[in-house]
């Protein structure tokens, strides 16, 4: 058993018309998936934009009302807002957000700002709390006199320190990471990420890691998931994904990911084009009629794929 275990999570958003304003249709924005994160390990979701993946982090946390499935958190479902309030959920699982700015009140000043989770489960004197905020300041790499700055006054990089230290203020044992690096400079994810990975180390966390990079996803993450339409098309470890990809939509990704082999340039570019004339070629045996995902079939006790079987099952 792990850290936590989604089991079934269904999103479904009711789709309304007609002069009645009847529900005629849903959104299958997450349709069925199941994967476990295990203890100060990282957990990988990648697709592209709209294929499900950050419903199912804002889901785990509580921002999303799952229609069906579990969420057990150390053995107890965690789908209803008091099933969280009674264990402390809210406690031991923060997010970090994909906008920095946006997630970072403009009127606070930083102090403020990271002492707010603290305060909501903590009683701690003023004194404490600022030296609470300066520790974790300090991991993250910020100067002490970044307490009495507002966020305007902050790069993206920094703003997204912040975001860091504000996710870890709580000792969480989960940090939901939605894209968490995708906005900023290529050296500033370095050290965005590199901070992630001692912050895990220290903590002993688990991340769930939300990217639509794959060479992101590679250099953070022990587990991955790749997903399209609301399903998981391909799941296994980072070797797996890597090395071996099953779905043809893993590949395309794979190839898109940019090569700096000059020399084998042309190579690469005729590698792509045949990848994305599989991709149209053989899409019956990856999607059904309806352009759904197929159920996942085992390649190994690590690696699953969700591939049409041989007699033409699907699902």
């Amino acid at each position: 058993m792990g850290l936590i275990e989604i089991k079934d999570l269904k999103v479904h958003y009711p789709i309304r018309g007609g002069f009645l304003n009847k529900v005629v249709d849903y959104v299958y924005a997450v349709d069925g998936v199941d994967f476990e994160i295990e203890t100060g390990k990282t957990y990988g979701l990648v697709g592209e934009s709209g294929s499900g993946k950050s419903t199912i982090g804002k889901t785990i946390v509580g921002l999303e009302k799952a229609t069906a499935g579990e969420i057990l958190f150390e053995n107890t479902n965690v789908v209803s807002k008091r099933a969280r309030k009674s264990i402390g959920y809210n406690k031991d699982v923060q997010m970090i957000f994909q906008d920095s700015m946006s997630s970072l009140n403009p009127k606070k000043r930083v102090l403020d700002i990271i002492a707010e989770p603290i305060r909501n489960f903590e009683n701690l004197s003023v004194q404490e709390e600022k030296k609470r905020v300066q520790n974790l300041l300090d991991i993250v790499g910020m100067p002490t006199d970044a307490l009495y700055k507002y966020p305007h006054e902050f790069s993206g990089g920094q703003r997204q320190r912040l975001g860091v230290a504000r996710a870890v203020a709580t000792n969480p044992k989960l940090i939901i990471a939605d894209e968490p690096v995708s906005a900023l400079d290529l050296s500033v994810q370095a050290q965005v990420l590199n901070f992630m990975k001692r912050i895990q180390e220290e903590y002993n966390l688990s991340y769930l890691f939300i990217s639509h990079d794959l060479g992101v996803v590679k250099h953070m993450c022990d587990n991955i998931a790749i997903m399209n339409h609301g399903r998981f098309v391909e799941i296994g470890t980072r070797e797996d994904i890597y090395n071996n990809p099953q779905h043809i939509y893993t590949k395309r990704l794979l190839s898109a990911i940019p090569k700096i082999d000059v020399e084998n340039r042309e190579k690469h570019k005729q590698e792509r084009r045949k990848v994305e004339q599989d991709f149209r070629d053989l899409y019956s045996q990856y999607y059904d009629e309806n352009g759904r995902v197929y159920d996942l079939k085992t390649i190994s006790p690590t690696h699953q794929a969700a591939i049409k079987t041989t007699e033409g099952g699907g699902q």
